[in-house]
């Protein structure tokens, strides 16, 4: 037994002797370096909600960009070559919603767009701006927008562009797999070894707090996996159908319909 009598604060924080640290130090120094492990994987490789969040922001994006494309299409007067503007920025929206599904972007996008689908090559989103902005150029240099405006409308198609590649890079760069193995193994193994840790102190209440525990743990793992690839048709990934209902309505509004299809309605509390 030690006996010291009235330590000094200071040596109460500094001495080792009788201390447990020299016992625990090395478990210690493992779960710090698993910390910084986790934490250094963390800042180089985003969490599965930020590649979610980021997602909703370009497609924000791609909402924002075409109303503001339809506005400063006022510039043309022409009816029938507004509506050839305009008409295929829809199928953009659809053409990239099927392509972040793996979907046919073209059948997707068909409804909207003049040309066969020879016309648009293996990527349809794309060539469908790049088909706008020729048309654009066409009407500057005819005279019938000036330059000034000509510049604004293709400030928005760069600007949807932008948020297509954001949306590509997300879908095509799955999360590293040592990252989510060292996730899986490390969740795993604390919620199997918690019950060993538990037992003793609290005893009978020790299965209910392990259950609440694993709950938090393996639901977060679990949501981590569904929000990976935010696109899809999982009930917690982002509702594009109802974005490109959205842009589907404003365009033909733009355009004098009257008769707009109706915007996307929750089925049993779930937006696609």
């Amino acid at each position: 037994m030690i006996v010291n009598q009235n330590p000094s604060w200071i040596g109460a924080l500094v001495t080792l002797k009788g201390s447990i640290i020299k016992r625990i130090a090395l478990r210690c120094l493992m779960i710090t370096l698993l910390a910084c492990l986790i934490v250094l994987i963390e800042r180089r490789y985003p969490a599965c909600h930020d590649r979610w969040w980021e997602g909703r922001r370009a497609w924000g994006n791609v909402i924002i960009e075409t109303r503001s494309f339809i506005r400063a299409s006022v510039a043309v007067q022409d009816p029938a070559t507004r509506r050839a503007l305009l008409r295929p920025l829809c199928g953009f929206s659809h053409a990239l919603n099927a392509r972040l599904r793996g979907e046919d972007e073209f059948l997707a996008a068909s409804p909207w767009l003049s040309a066969p689908r020879a016309a648009y090559g293996i990527n349809v989103s794309d060539s469908i701006l790049r088909q706008v902005g020729e048309q654009c150029a066409t009407l500057a240099t005819q005279g019938t927008i000036n330059e000034w405006r000509y510049t604004i409308l293709e400030q928005r198609l760069q600007v949807l562009a932008n948020a297509q590649g954001v949306c590509e890079r997300i879908k095509q760069t799955p999360l590293p797999f040592p990252y989510t193995l060292l996730l899986h193994r490390t969740i795993f193994l604390f919620c199997i070894l918690l019950p060993f840790a538990m037992a003793q102190p609290l005893g009978w209440i020790a299965p209910v707090f392990t259950a609440i525990v694993s709950y938090t743990f393996f639901g977060l793992d679990a949501i981590a996996d569904e929000l990976e690839d935010p696109f899809g048709y999982d009930e917690n990934d982002l509702p594009t159908d109802s974005m490109t209902r959205t842009l589907e309505r404003e365009i033909l509004e733009a355009l004098g319909e009257t008769e707009l299809p109706p915007a996307l309605a929750t089925q049993d509390r779930v937006l696609t």
